[in-house]
């Protein structure tokens, strides 16, 4: 099939399968609160789900939300490169975009659920304009020079950090399991909008903003680098480099991400699990683009491009379903289905996601918040057309 200038299926695929991770690390939230799922302590997991809850917290938390932020890096200059041709004001329709995901992140945040990512996204994204016209190898360069540093700050012994107060994390626990399990939707809100609790300067919480943009912008630039370079067209021609991305990044990004676990045995406190998070995204990525050259893989993980197309959609369903499902105003699961049967729950969710984002993608392109990010994008009503993916020539089953 000839290129096209329409979607790269591929992208839409990887943007769907991050939506999975995202959904399965976000069901610790859901079910243990934000920061109950680093105090699990407080609930009686089984050995089984035990076991389940730290392989999720390696395996899972921490990995797909970078890979997301590759994919939006990836797609910020794709959506340059289009409003480029179309003598678009770049930088104006960019920052429309963002700002309206820092919207929709506030009122998800407030109103539905505290784990919102929308808002940083929306930050990060009007943070990157003065890097949207930039040469691929700056992109590169800052990407590696904030890794590196991001690397070697690592390496010190890290201090784990507690964000709600020890004379009140008792109290708090317990708060947190009565109200989410059983509470009212205006007792729930009320309870996360608390900072009463919390361990944390006004001064402290001002520095991590700050730093804030320099973490997570190396995987941002990492995707902007990858579309100048087009590392996802045509991506039969580099199975190879993907094959040895995949079995390099996955095993070294396990390890760090392990270090937190590991380290309890040690002396010395070695968190290295953010650097890990960036390295096992890129092998989930590149794990990913293997299998899609494969036809023996490629119709199952082609399920994963419906997700990816009504992304943000589908991302606040996921937070409309399970807040229903676990809080106190819904079925009240809060702290009662253990990690196990919890992502047997995720993946049903997921699923039938995917179906019904395919059974609705055929008869209309757009998704209903897709629909207005475009609409506020460029300022008049989306046409609906028929939309063309961009597919490559895969000659023969690998």
């Amino acid at each position: 099939m000839s290129l096209v200038k329409q979607r790269i299926n591929i992208i839409d695929g990887i943007r769907g399968f991050s939506l999975l991770g995202i959904l399965l690390a976000n069901l610790l939230i859901f079910q243990f609160g934000i920061f109950g799922k680093d105090e699990i302590h407080y609930y009686q997991l089984s050995t089984i789900d035990t076991y389940a809850y730290y392989f999720t917290k390696v395996v899972i938390e921490g990995a797909f939300l970078p890979i997301f932020m590759f994919i939006f890096g990836y797609s910020l200059i794709l959506m340059r490169n289009k409003l480029k041709e179309n003598n678009k004001r770049v930088k104006w329709h960019l920052f429309r975009r963002f700002a309206l995901l820092m919207t929709l992140g506030i009122l998800h945040s407030t109103y539905l659920w505290e784990g919102d990512i929308l808002f940083v996204y929306g930050l990060m994204g009007v943070l990157l304009l003065v890097m949207v016209n930039r040469k691929p190898k700056t992109l590169l360069i800052w990407a590696v020079l904030l890794f590196s540093l991001l690397f070697i700050g690592s390496l010190f012994e890290a201090e784990e950090i507690k964000m709600i107060r020890a004379d009140k994390i008792d109290l708090y626990m317990k708060q947190t399991q009565e109200i989410y399990g059983s509470g009212t939707y205006s007792e729930i809100r009320a309870h996360s909008l608390d900072d009463e609790m919390l361990d944390m300067s006004g001064g402290e919480a001002a520095f991590m903003l700050f730093l804030t943009p320099f973490v997570l912008s190396p995987m941002f630039l990492i995707g902007m680098y990858a579309a100048h370079r087009k590392w996802l067209q045509n991506t039969s021609s580099k199975i190879k480099q993907f094959t040895i991305l995949s079995g390099l990044f996955i095993p070294i990004g396990l390890l760090l991400k392990a270090t937190p676990l590991l380290s309890k045995q040690w002396d010395y406190r070695l968190d290295m699990s953010m650097i890990g998070g960036s390295m096992l995204a890129i092998g989930y990525i590149s794990l990913f683009v293997y299998m899609y050259n494969h036809q023996k893989f490629r119709r199952f993980l082609s399920g994963f491009e419906s997700m990816g197309k009504l992304s943000l959609t589908n991302y606040l369903m996921q937070s409309m379903i399970c807040t229903f499902l676990f809080y106190g105003y819904g079925l009240g699961w809060f702290g009662d289905l253990g990690v196990i049967l919890a992502t047997v729950v995720g993946v049903i969710i997921f699923g039938t996601q995917a179906l019904l984002s395919s059974i609705y993608l055929k008869y209309l392109p757009i998704g209903p918040i897709e629909y207005l990010v475009r609409l506020v994008v460029y300022l008049k009503i989306p046409k609906f057309k028929k939309h063309t993916s961009l597919e490559y020539n895969h000659k023969k089953a690998i």
